[in-house]
């Protein structure tokens, strides 16, 4: 385990700020704009498409579950770990190869999903934004490697910051963007929902993925420790399957149990919440450009905001201090949303609810990824990183799933209630993974 506890505060404010400006930071904020671009565009502005298109709250719920595919890529997290890619591997080496083959997967179903309308069939947009949601997850493991491999532990942290500032920016475009690219758009007095515009619009973010591309193309591979080659099949899934696991176990004991437990619930308001936060803007009657101005604009500003906030002060203060700080603002801040519920349209108080809520996501966001990534051995690290990331992301995503069935069944209000009462758990698992962190340190002289 990579220190999150020793001498946080040895470090001057100068030398926590200019970290970055390293290129390895630098290289991430391109990097996390490639990582964050997909996600809206499957998951969030897909649930502000469909709520306008007349799809009902339980099916859009249902459909949340496309982003399962991000809670089950530890299956195939070995393969980008081991696996060589024909002429793209020894071309670019492993991460790089990796992240050029998912990156062109994504590009291919975002124009799947430009082409189909909703209100025809939700068949082909279903399948096309699966193919979205696995390029998507294949892409984050090999980029996970990527920013792991690619500094020390001390800088992890930072380069969670950068990597999470180029992921809001793509948030802004794919949430923002999309939304005023549709809106311009649209044809005065053609309907409220235009097909020819959502195309137009996802057909613009299929092309900004050549961010990530140029990115990927420009970069030096990461140094990386080589293993011996397998000389036979059941030798190579030992080393790919069995090991990474064996390895965390191996250094965690009984701990292993608890560092997964705080993974699995950790995000868990922020997720379960965020599915339905479009279609309540669309039925509180929020406008294409409000939302776009407040929600996926200013909000994502307020995001960059607390990343490196988060990241500055987990260097500083220490890992575990941030974490439990990011699970306490992350539940409060969703009562805020019960509380906008019951106002109806009101831009002023949407504004003072969204930067509460995305300053909060951002400090608990830059944190919880350092800690994971101070969890991982090098030598498995998109493996490990995997299993780790899925697991914040499969209980509540399932979770999420049946959130459109309960706010048909209750309301915004108790729904939001429900999703701050979900984050009282996290503060205690917090607790006993700080407490647990603390005496291993001092059992091994840390």
């Amino acid at each position: 385990m990579s220190d999150t506890t020793a001498s946080p505060a040895q470090t001057s404010w100068l030398a926590t700020w200019r970290v970055y400006l390293e290129p390895a930071s630098l290289r991430m904020l391109a990097l996390g704009f490639s990582a964050g671009l997909p996600l809206l565009l499957v998951l969030g502005t897909l649930s502000f498409r469909l709520r306008e298109a007349g799809i009902d709250r339980t099916t859009i719920g249902y459909l949340s579950w496309v982003g399962l595919a991000y809670g089950f890529k530890w299956c195939w997290a070995p393969l980008v770990d081991r696996l060589p890619l024909p002429g793209l591997t020894t071309t670019l080496g492993r991460r790089r190869g990796w992240l050029l083959l998912s990156q062109a997967a994504i590009i291919l179903g975002l124009v799947g999903m430009a082409m189909a309308d909703p209100r025809q069939t939700l068949g082909p947009i279903v399948w096309c934004a699966l193919v979205v949601a696995f390029g998507s997850a294949t892409q984050d493991i090999a980029l996970d490697a990527f920013r792991i491999e690619s500094a020390d532990t001390q800088r992890q942290a930072a380069l969670a910051a950068t990597y999470q500032t180029g992921y809001r920016l793509a948030m802004i475009w794919a949430g923002a963007g999309v939304l005023w690219i549709a809106a311009r758009a649209e044809v005065a007095q053609a309907g409220n929902y235009q097909q020819a515009a959502w195309m137009t619009a996802y057909l613009v973010m299929a092309g900004s993925m050549l961010v990530g591309v140029l990115t990927v193309l420009l970069s030096r591979e990461p140094v990386r420790r080589e293993l011996p080659p397998a000389r036979n099949l059941a030798e190579w899934l030992r080393g790919a399957l069995v090991e990474p696991f064996a390895d965390f176990l191996a250094r965690y004991r009984w701990q292993a149990a608890l560092i997964l437990g705080l993974i699995a619930v950790y995000r868990i308001s922020d997720v379960v919440m965020g599915i339905m936060a479009n279609p309540f803007y669309v039925d509180m009657g929020y406008t294409k450009d409000e939302v776009a101005a407040v929600t996926k604009v200013y909000g994502v500003i307020m995001t960059l905001a607390g990343a490196f906030l988060g990241g500055a002060l987990s260097m500083k203060f220490g890992v575990m201090r941030v974490l439990m700080l990011g699970a306490i603002l992350s539940a409060a801040s969703n009562l805020l949303f019960a509380w906008l519920g019951g106002r109806g349209h009101d831009v002023t108080a949407l504004i003072f609810v969204i930067s509460a809520d995305n300053l909060s996501s951002g400090i608990a966001s830059a944190a919880f990824i350092a800690y994971l990534s101070s969890l991982t051995n090098v030598n498995y690290s998109a493996t490990q990183y995997a299993l780790f990331s899925s697991m914040m992301l499969l209980a509540p995503k399932w979770l999420a799933g049946f959130s459109g069935k309960y706010v048909d069944a209750f309301g915004y209000t108790h729904f939001f209630t429900a999703t701050a009462l979900l984050g009282v758990p996290v503060l205690l698992l917090v607790w006993l993974a700080a407490r647990a962190q603390g005496r291993g340190s001092s059992a091994t002289g840390a």
